[in-house]
């Protein structure tokens, strides 16, 4: 696992575990691995939700966390945590629903070692009640008492990011959550974070809210869509990107901020739904909220602009995929290495 000691650095990051989890479970190692100059905080919730969810308000009164993030169940006490920053992953939002639909009752078992011992522990019908009961003050912060907007309402639904895999078939709460927060984002992977998920989402996310806590302004590179394709042009969205510039993606995100381009095609509407459902499936996370459909290229205004198409008076340096100089994602690669930006 690579390691990002500049995200995050001398920050307390608060990690939410889900059910019948703990505090020293995998997702918990590859944080700390990830971010060695972060504080990660990871308490053993108890297993009623009251109490787990003073803990939580507890533990943010003490530390401050700069971050938080909550997986499942924590995704569903995450949210819940006003006033700070959160990723929810996989949010568990109707817990309830979810342990009655999947045979959470009854005996269970801690699917990681717990500080305290324990090994099991068991829900009965109060138990599903309690967490029914702290799972419906989902999204309070909100409003007020009499149901109006919240004074902090807007900048609560900017500092919430909802990421929702597409192959999880435990916990599907996308919409409810949309419907309350504009950050809500699909991304590959199933119910539990494994490497590739947390590499290829979570981590832009991260990345994201760190570069605004710090108001670190990244060098900008815009992507022409026609560079990421094996053949045609931004016309035939029917093959994968070629890998090399797959590769390139995932190497410059750590230093840039991309921003991918496609033509504004008002004569064939459909083709910005087939364009933005391309690169949903084959750029994923890091193309959420950083497609741009223009014609007039020129007008972009950054550090660097990719294309393959002929842009004159660019605002941004050209680099012309196809060139003798860059004649490959490859190519282009070594030139931003060499930067070293």
């Amino acid at each position: 696992m690579e390691q990002f000691p500049d995200l995050l650095n001398g920050k307390t990051l608060l990690y939410v575990h889900g059910f019948a989890s703990s505090g020293q479970s995998g997702t918990v190692k590859r944080l700390r691995n990830a971010f060695p100059n972060a504080n990660v905080i990871a308490p053993d919730l108890p297993v009623h939700p009251e109490e787990a969810i003073a803990l939580l308000h507890q533990v943010c009164a003490d530390v401050h966390p700069d971050i938080i993030l909550g997986t499942s169940m924590g995704g569903m006490y995450a949210e819940q945590l006003y006033g700070y920053d959160r990723i929810l992953t996989n949010p568990a939002l109707c817990i309830a629903d979810t342990m009655a639909a999947h045979g959470l009752t009854g005996t269970q078992t801690f699917q990681n070692p717990r500080q305290d011992g324990q090994q099991t522990f068991y829900v009965d019908k109060a138990l599903v009640k309690a967490y029914r009961t702290v799972s419906e003050r989902r999204f309070s912060g909100l409003t007020t008492a009499d149901g109006q907007p919240s004074p902090a309402a807007a900048d609560e639904r900017r500092r919430v990011y909802g990421l929702f895999g597409d192959a999880d078939t435990l916990v599907d709460t996308f919409d409810l959550f949309h419907q309350h927060y504009p950050n809500a984002i699909s991304f590959h992977g199933e119910h539990r974070m494994d490497d590739h998920s947390f590499m290829h989402s979570v981590l832009p996310v991260i990345r994201w809210v760190d570069d605004r806590q710090e108001h670190r302004d990244r060098p900008i590179i815009y992507i022409g869509i026609e560079t990421l394709l094996n053949h045609g042009g931004p016309m035939h969205l029917d093959t994968p990107p070629a890998s090399s510039a797959q590769k390139a993606v995932r190497q410059l995100i750590a230093r840039y901020q991309l921003f991918f381009v496609a033509p504004a095609l008002t004569a064939q509407p459909s083709l910005y739904a087939t364009t933005t459902a391309w690169l949903q499936q084959y750029v994923n996370v890091p193309a959420w909220g950083h497609t741009i459909f223009t014609n007039q290229r020129h007008l972009l205004y950054g550090d660097y602009l990719v294309e393959a198409l002929s842009t004159a008076d660019t605002l941004a340096t050209r680099l012309e995929f196809g060139s003798d100089t860059f004649k490959s994602w490859d190519d282009l690669i070594t030139y931003f290495d060499r930067l070293g930006l």
